[in-house]
């Protein structure tokens, strides 16, 4: 889930500020397992004279979490948390703050990487700002990270926030894995459309790909005259990027929900208690008592928002099998832990709370066969000791891209889907609510996206890396939608 803590009553004056707070903290659960604390301002910065857009404050705080990694070997990646802001003028709308590329404070043995609006060019405080910022292990090591005295720098000149301003601030934090550079395979593993086996050993899209194999054809589920993306930086999965450790919480929707105007929230919001969903609202508040457990029932529009809203964008199916496989070959028939066997959860115990486990031990993924109730606690199959087939984990750790509910991930295989450009989201929604990133897919339509990696209520065969089933209604809100988020590495 996303912590936030709010500040309350922040006073911002030309040469110093005062601060009185009203800490409002969620109970920390297991799904994430990341905590956010003690938020302060200080070191405000009038660099520039009164109102100047370079004019900056640090936004001072403590993060942790646990089941943190790096390692030098293997996956050779590490884990972070995504971190970024929203804050409000005087009770007002919430908004994203825009944060420095540098002059962040990384405690000892972290490091801070700020993650631009755009990471492919320079930044610029009006056009290209931070957006968040990435804070991770800066060497190898394993086991709860705590970071006291982070601190970020909000440059709140280029919000448009006066010195002397009376602000509230919400700092989120989300849990994501590290996806190295490099060469890995697609296709190969069976199921419906997959693709043949290929080697994507370049960062340009080409149709066929550069590297071996072929991406087309019949066998491929391609048409006649399949073409390349119109844009050479269509994610083809070969460049690094973040991909969130786990599909969005319901927790997470409500914090999401929470920061929305009325309007806003009301288009986002399906009230439901199919698929273990218990998001409520009352008096304009929405909470959950399934906090833990993955969010169901989103269309291509709410997951497409989520990310919008919190400086994310999505993943590509290509993104999606390398996020999965790594840098191995394929297996055939494999899910995402990659072997062809698993043994699905046939109940949970502690249903809904931090600690929900699987029934049955040795579970490792929820599916058709066995728990059809809905999607379970995020992360729910990891354990201390837990191998990664055990687990259910990706080659890089990344958990629950098999089964649970379904991924969204941009098609190569139609036009709408080609156009895209990777661009992320800009942490601001348009006023109804929708994401209004130009190259993704339509909200309305969601052509240009597919569903992979299956659900709680899916048969095997759809679990597979490699499956391309061809899913008409992407648009709607089906009991076994969810979503995650990714974002191209600094």
């Amino acid at each position: 889930m996303i912590f936030h803590l709010r500040l309350n009553t922040t006073k911002f004056m030309k040469q110093f500020f005062c601060t009185i707070l009203f800490l409002s903290l969620f109970a920390t659960v297991q799904a994430n397992n990341i905590s956010i604390s003690n938020v302060t301002l200080t070191g405000q910065n009038v660099v520039a004279g009164t109102n100047n857009a370079a004019n900056f404050n640090l936004i001072q705080f403590n993060v942790s979490w646990e089941n943190s990694h790096r390692v030098a070997f293997g996956p050779n990646n590490w884990d972070a948390a995504w971190l970024f802001v929203k804050y409000r003028v005087s009770g007002g709308a919430w908004q994203h703050a825009k944060l420095n590329n540098t002059g962040h404070t990384a405690p000892t043995g972290t490091t801070i990487t700020a993650g631009l609006t755009n990471p492919s060019v320079a930044y610029n405080i009006t056009t290209n700002p931070g957006l968040g910022a990435f804070l991770y292990r800066s060497a190898a090591g394993t086991g709860t990270l705590t970071a006291t005295n982070v601190q970020l720098r909000w440059n709140y000149g280029s919000n448009g926030v006066a010195d002397n301003a009376i602000v509230e601030v919400q700092v989120y934090g989300v849990e994501m894995i590290y996806v190295p550079l490099g060469a890995f395979n697609v296709g190969g593993s069976g199921g419906t459309n997959a693709f043949t086996s290929t080697t994507i050993s370049s960062g340009i899209p080409t149709f066929p790909p550069s590297g071996t194999g072929t991406l087309g054809g019949a066998a491929g589920g391609y048409p006649t005259g399949q073409t390349a993306p119109s844009s050479t930086s269509w994610p083809n999965g070969y460049n690094a990027f973040y991909s969130m450790k786990y599909e969005i919480s319901q927790q997470q929707y409500v914090d999401f929900l929470n920061s929305l105007t009325a309007t806003q929230a009301t288009a986002r919001y399906f009230a439901t208690t199919g698929s273990r969903m218990a998001i409520t609202v009352a008096s304009g508040l929405y909470s959950t008592t399934a906090p833990n457990v993955a969010a169901a029932f989103l269309s291509w529009a709410d997951v497409a928002a989520y990310l919008d809203w919190s400086g994310l964008r999505p993943m590509t199916e290509l993104e999606y099998e390398k996020a999965c496989r790594g840098t191995l070959a394929a297996v055939a028939n494999e899910f995402a832990w990659g072997t062809a066997t698993s043994t699905p959860a046939t109940g949970v115990t502690n249903g809904g709370l931090a600690n929900e486990v699987a029934s049955n031990a040795g579970a490792n993924v929820c599916t058709n066969s066995s728990y059809a109730a809905g999607p379970v606690r995020v992360g729910m199959f990891a354990g201390a000791s837990t191998t990664r087939a055990q687990a259910g984990a990706t080659f890089y750790g990344i958990m629950e891209m098999t089964g649970n509910v379904w991924e969204r991930a941009i098609s190569i295989s139609n036009v709408e889907g080609r156009s895209f450009t990777g661009t992320h989201g800009d942490g601001s929604l348009a006023t109804t609510g929708e994401a209004n990133v130009t190259s993704w897919p339509a909200n309305a339509t969601a052509i240009g996206t597919r569903l992979k990696g299956g659900s709680f209520n899916s048969t095997l065969i759809y679990l597979n890396v490699s499956d391309r089933l061809d899913v008409t209604d992407l648009s709607s809100r089906a009991s076994n939608y969810g979503g995650r988020g990714i974002r191209s590495a600094p």
